[in-house]
């Protein structure tokens, strides 16, 4: 009888559970969560928070009971593994309701142990309005704080998933916010004139959005006398008061609640302690198998380096499909199979008020780092037909290889159908896709739903069209270093400059470029713009046809103008 024991619940350790049950009925499976809860939708935290999901209830997916009724597996919460003994094979156990300590045996030992939140080295932060939010007892103390203190002023430090979700929930629960990003930008895994549409959107709905600014120091001022609490466990008592926030620009910020959202690291301390390999990352190395470099233990999720789809490198991507997939193939080859993990694109979305923001596969600022030659085209247009009700802009960036084709990633940001369109890209760039083959997508197409042309069509016409030779681009970080020997020329139609304009541009409508054509000197490269790159596109072979030399810029003024958002 094979005895798997797991090590942390949630999506890795839940899934690995379940489906080594599926397999063998005969198979003795422990699992161990040093937290209360075993298995519950961590991604929910900040949507129960801010009110959307109403019953706290439904974030547990499973309790011990369930899990030993449905897959006999011996779930024993508040316990903590303490300790890994290689050579014995077992683990030392440290029950946290007693604090009494025991040993179990394995034959397959899984860590998925996550990652924990980032708490810098902050003057301050240790005080009882400063919160992460990791888990369900990390929720509760948020709300717990927000009942007590009555915040009407909320911070939080961190643009990215948690760090927008929870600046969302407290616009809900009608508190000012400011949130505080030290990058030049939101949502990293989309590169900054993608991040732009957020920006807009975000301050759009009143949130003090500061960019390049980071937390310096934080001091607490109670409200409420801290009388016999002894003041070395005032940061765990919830008391009244609030904070007093200096930023490294010299600004300083009253707050009443802190939400500290910088980011993730593996948690890879059991590994380490046991001599467990750690990569150049930081993360537990695993082979493609989900084997550690003991092949009797198995580690996914979080806390692991996993193998990149696009470059084959390591990588660290705390994501929840990747672990639950990874903790399927690790439970089947701890029972016998051969599984192996295919990599990881990164496929993500996130809500910010009423846009999506998704992306999948390399963005430009992780091309650019790695030294990978790519192409990126910008298309922007209705979800689905424009004379249906409701249609909305998708705003889509491609990048791909200009030789080969091959898709490198994609960003989409929208009010409607961002998510169809990156899950068609992650499906395309996973089956090995090119753009060529972008083209030749048949996708479902009826007015209320989407376009004869859809939004992946379009952008894979753009894409060929350069690769083929049928039209130069230009983008629009290089609009602003023109030079001497280029004019820059605006084919919209005049009442269309009221809304903006790029300045020294000469405006000469597409509709009569024809006729105007002589007005262009021939001795310059002509620059073309439009809105968003598709009657530029027609000006540009218009222009090229006659002999003139010119440029198109890909996603027109659009692209530039919340670029600089």
């Amino acid at each position: 009888m094979t005895k798997i024991v797991i090590i942390g619940g949630v999506a890795g350790g839940a899934s690995a559970a379940a489906r080594a049950r599926r397999l063998s009925e005969d198979a003795q499976i422990i699992m161990f969560e040093r937290g209360p809860f075993v298995s519950f939708a961590n991604c929910g935290l900040p949507y129960h928070i801010g009110g959307d999901i109403k019953e706290r209830g439904n974030l547990l997916l499973q309790t011990p009971e369930s899990f030993l009724a449905r897959f006999n597996v011996d779930v024993r919460v508040m316990n903590e593994v303490v300790a890994i003994n290689r050579n014995e094979k077992t683990i030392t156990i440290r029950n946290l309701v007693d604090q009494s300590e025991y040993q179990e045996s394995y034959d397959f030992l899984l860590l998925s142990p996550g990652a924990g939140p980032i708490v810098p080295p902050i003057p301050g932060l240790d005080n009882p309005l400063t919160h992460s939010l990791r888990n369900i007892p990390d929720m509760d103390k948020i709300i717990q704080t927000i009942q007590t203190n009555k915040p009407s002023h909320a911070t939080v430090v961190g643009g990215g998933f948690i760090g927008l979700e929870m600046m969302e929930a407290f616009h809900q629960l009608g508190i000012k916010t400011t949130l505080l990003e030290m990058a030049d930008q939101v949502m990293t895994p989309v590169d900054r004139e993608m991040a732009g549409f957020a920006h807009a959107e975000i301050r759009d709905k009143g949130i003090d959005l500061r960019l390049g600014c980071a937390l310096q120091s934080v001091e607490f001022k109670p409200t409420t006398s801290l009388g016999s609490i002894d003041e070395g466990q005032a940061g765990k008592q919830h008391i009244n008061g609030e904070l007093e926030l200096t930023l490294n620009n010299g600004d300083s910020l009253s707050t009443d609640i802190l939400i500290m959202a910088i980011g993730v690291r593996p948690e890879t301390k059991l590994a380490k302690e046991a001599g467990l390999e750690i990569g150049a990352l930081g993360g537990i190395y695993t082979n493609a198998q989900m084997q550690t470099s003991d092949p009797f233990i198995y580690a996914v999720g979080d806390a692991i380096e996993e193998q990149d789809f696009v470059t084959g490198q390591s990588t660290l991507v705390p994501l929840a499909g990747p672990a639950n997939r990874q903790g399927r193939m690790a439970a089947d080859n701890m029972l016998g199979r051969s599984e192996s993990y295919q990599g990881t694109q990164g496929t993500a979305i996130c809500k910010i008020f009423d846009l999506a923001v998704a992306s999948t596969g390399k963005n430009e600022k992780q091309l650019k780092r790695d030294g990978i030659e790519y192409e990126k085209v910008y298309v922007h247009t209705a979800s689905h037909a424009s004379y249906y009700p409701g249609a909305q802009i998708v705003s889509f960036k491609m990048l791909f290889d200009p030789k080969t084709g091959k898709i490198l990633g994609a960003q989409a940001v929208g009010k409607d159908g961002v998510d169809k369109r990156i899950d068609v890209m992650a499906v395309a760039q996973r089956a090995g896709m090119t753009v060529e083959q972008l083209q030749h997508l048949e996708l479902t197409y009826a007015p209320p739903y989407g376009s004869a042309k859809d939004v992946i069509n379009q952008a894979a016409f753009v894409a060929n069209n350069i690769i083929k030779g049928d039209s130069t681009p230009i983008h629009f970080d290089q609009i602003d270093n023109l030079t001497d020997n280029q004019l820059l020329l605006d084919v919209r139609n005049p009442g269309e400059l009221k809304n903006g304009y790029l300045e020294g541009a000469v405006n000469i409508p597409v509709d009569q470029l024809r006729e105007r054509m002589d007005e262009l000197p021939k001795d310059k490269e002509i620059v073309i713009y439009c809105q968003v790159g598709l009657r530029g596109n027609v000006a540009y072979r218009q222009l090229v046809n006659r002999g003139y030399k010119a440029r198109n810029l890909i996603g027109g003024y659009r692209t530039y103008l919340f670029a600089k958002a």
